[in-house]
């Protein structure tokens, strides 16, 4: 087949979810364990003071991912690929050490918070859990091409709807929650500031980017009838309707689970008094005293089942940015022996993750400087690919257009502005 022809349009009853790809999957592990965990702390320490972010977030978040998966379906290579062939290479090296550092503590406190929530399931030691949970995805990764492995997964990405089971085994007042969409309960000092900053940071991050675009990558690479759009311009209203579903459809998703989370928190936790939370797995295990055990059963095992995805995507993703940022060979699809740098940074970022955890750092402090270090990268980052989406030198006659220019600088600068509070409060 003719790889620069339009690809065949899907058959009539073929369902949505055949089209959803890596936009799902970036959106259902952007909910991954540390993500569970702020928005624990939002919704117990401020109830439903917060519920009003997500639907802030959520059109920020579709645009700058939409811009992400652009990036990468019409120029076929990742984001740093990109960003290495256009800016300059000292630039290139600081985003991509930032974005290891960030993953690394992102991965432990997530491989953590598996181990301890299968311990609260079932007993047993938390560590060992932790360690096999690493260890699979880890050998799922290196063994199983891209083309096998992404179907996996999908499939993992309905492990969040336990979070949408959760708040239907709880009970909610849903006025008073409309309410506070639409007339917000802010409390405008330090501490919301904080935990607004921390929403946005755990919404909004750089492995999220790099992930996405590389995913639209390897999705041309695992189909013959697809390549970039830039060698195949015919492709580009079904590449484009069918990315722009994916993509919309995964942080919606994403946003409304989050929502949920929050949710569970505001009406079982703070309106209880337990309005300090650490972990996910402090929210679990104050959810079963206070809703019972089904509900903490549903949390806890909506923990593992969004690590399992998350974890093989903070490692991916850091390995595609490493491997892009020094001109290597990168992606899932390849063998070891084709790509040994790329599956040498998985394999480091993914014992390092496991690693942290045999070692006495304090996973909440860890979390803290991963949240500002993803803070700081964020915005340089999400400039440069505004820049890139918007050049005709990279994108060709595919540059982004106008709304996705309008919401994704209104991310950006949304994103600058967390950075800046957050330094501004830095200590209080």
């Amino acid at each position: 087949m003719d790889s620069h022809a339009p690809p065949n349009k899907d058959k009539p009853g073929i369902p949505v979810w055949r089209n959803l790809s890596a936009g799902l999957i970036t959106g259902a592990a952007d909910d991954d364990p540390s993500g569970i965990a702020t928005y624990s702390q939002v919704g117990a320490a401020f109830g439903y003071g917060m519920l009003w972010c997500i639907l802030f977030t959520m059109p920020l978040m579709i645009a700058i991912q939409a811009i992400s998966a652009g990036i990468g379906c019409v120029t076929g290579h990742g984001l740093m690929d990109g960003i290495r062939a256009y800016y300059p290479r000292k630039l290139v090296y600081a985003l991509v050490v930032s974005i290891f550092v960030a993953n690394v503590i992102n991965l432990a406190a997530d491989i953590g918070a598996m181990g301890a929530a299968l311990k609260l399931l079932i007993g047993g030691p938390a560590l060992l859990y932790a360690g096999g949970f690493a260890v699979l995805s880890l050998v799922l990764q290196v063994f199983i091409p891209f083309s096998r492995y992404s179907p996996i997964l999908k499939l993992l990405t309905l492990s969040l709807f336990a979070y949408v089971g959760t708040v239907m085994v709880i009970h909610v007042h849903w006025l008073p929650v409309l309410k506070s969409i639409v007339i917000p309960p802010v409390t405008w000092n330090a501490k919301y500031a904080v935990g607004l900053v921390a929403l946005l940071g755990t919404t909004i991050s750089p492995y999220l980017f790099c992930w996405q675009a590389a995913q639209e990558v390897e999705e041309i690479e695992a189909h013959a009838d697809r390549s970039p759009l830039l060698l195949a311009p015919l492709q580009a209203p079904d590449t484009l309707r069918r990315v722009g579903i994916d993509t919309t459809v995964g942080m919606i998703f994403s946003n409304l689970i989050a929502f949920f989370i929050i949710l569970t928190a505001a009406v079982v936790l703070h309106a209880h008094g337990k309005i300090d939370i650490q972990s996910s797995s402090d929210a679990a295990e104050a959810l079963r005293p206070l809703a019972g055990n089904l509900a903490f059963a549903l949390f806890a095992a909506g923990i593992i089942g969004t690590g399992l995805l998350a974890v093989p995507v903070l490692a991916g993703a850091t390995a595609y940015a490493a491997a892009g940022a020094f001109g290597q060979l990168s992606g899932l699809q390849h063998k070891v022996r084709e790509a040994k740098f790329f599956y040498g940074v998985l394999i480091v970022a993914s014992v390092a993750g496991i690693a942290l955890n045999l070692t006495p750092l304090d996973p909440i402090k860890a979390l803290y400087w991963s949240a500002v270090i993803n803070g700081v990268v964020a915005v340089p980052l999400m400039v440069v690919m505004m820049l890139m989406g918007s050049q005709a030198k990279v994108m060709g006659d595919f540059t982004m257009p106008l709304p996705l220019k309008i919401f994704g600088w209104l991310a950006t600068a949304t994103m600058a502005v967390a950075a800046i509070v957050m330094f501004v409060t830095w200590g209080d």
